[in-house]
């Protein structure tokens, strides 16, 4: 197919539609009505041969072909920006806006308090916090990045390993004082409640183990209560409902400032991984990767 140079109209429109989520919420933000909206993408589809979009009256969602296109383009046609914003001669490169999808750990506890910190080191760029359960499809619903904690499942996407944090077993110390301390993981097992934390994949407790060298101890920790998010562990932690296993990355100040107890010390060597996923190609836009490079600051 030789080059269409209305193609890249049409890519700007079809980026519009993916990132609004509709065809009438693209047309506000690109000064165009709906129907122009449509056209241009109906073009697009003519085009290329292939349709982007199932419609249906209520919602637009991308078809697979639609999804692999948007995928490829999608790097180049920031580029394209990135690279128009140089050659104008302004150092702002980092601007419009980014979208980013994020676990409620890393979301409430690390990123939203330093923000304010890398919107000002960017003045034209704004930014989207989205905090979700679970990471979804990148694509589809229009993010530039995603933040998760966990090992990678298989995708198209690209996965950069952002810092392995250790897991902590905690108390809070009236806790301990009616319950005593565990010297060993299997002290856990009898006389002692733990706050379990749903996993979202599977829908049941995430199974616990402790590390100490090469020695490793799985338990299967059972308790009454069982949370689906970080701050109601943190407070079921913190109002003595029982033992919890916390990241470092958060916990570390509740253990300096006393809040909790730290408990096993010597079986604490499990990490847990957080990795950050963008579009799979060599052509990052300059926006996601300023976002990566400050990211890397906040796990450093």
């Amino acid at each position: 197919m030789t080059f269409d140079s209305r193609l890249l109209s049409g890519i700007g429109v079809l980026s519009a539609v993916v990132e609004a989520g509709s065809f009438a919420r693209a047309g506000e933000a690109m000064g165009l009505t709906q129907p122009a909206v449509s056209r241009a993408v109906a073009r697009l589809e003519e085009r290329v041969g292939i349709r982007i979009f199932n419609r249906t009256a209520r919602a637009i969602s991308l078809t697979d072909e639609g999804r692999r296109f948007y995928e490829a383009v999608a790097p180049h046609l920031a580029s394209i920006e990135d690279a128009a914003v140089a050659a104008g001669g302004t150092k702002a490169a980092v601007r419009g806006r980014l979208r980013v999808n994020t676990d409620g750990t890393f979301g409430h506890y690390v990123l939203a308090p330093r923000m304010g910190e890398f919107l000002n080191r960017y003045p034209e760029l704004s930014v989207e916090l989205s905090v979700r359960d679970r990471m979804g499809d990148l694509v589809a619903d229009g993010f530039d990045v995603a933040i998760r904690f966990g090992e990678p499942e298989p995708s198209s996407l690209k996965a950069r390993l952002l810092l392995e944090t250790r897991v902590l077993t905690c108390a809070s110390a009236d806790y301990i004082a009616r319950h005593g301390e565990p010297g060993h993981p299997n002290d856990l097992a009898t006389g002692h409640q733990c706050v379990l934390i749903r996993d979202p994949s599977t829908g049941r407790p995430f199974e616990w183990e402790f590390q100490r060298g090469r020695e490793v101890v799985p338990l299967t920790a059972s308790g009454r209560l069982m949370v689906n998010d970080t701050g109601s562990l943190l407070g079921a932690c913190l109002g003595g409902a029982g033992i919890a296993q916390l990241l470092e990355l958060y916990a570390r100040d509740l253990v300096s400032q006393k809040k909790v107890v730290l408990l096993l010390s010597d079986w604490a060597e499990e990490t847990f991984p957080l990795y950050a996923y963008h579009h799979a190609s060599n052509l990052v836009s300059a926006k996601v990767r300023a976002f990566l490079d400050f990211v890397g600051e906040l796990a450093a």
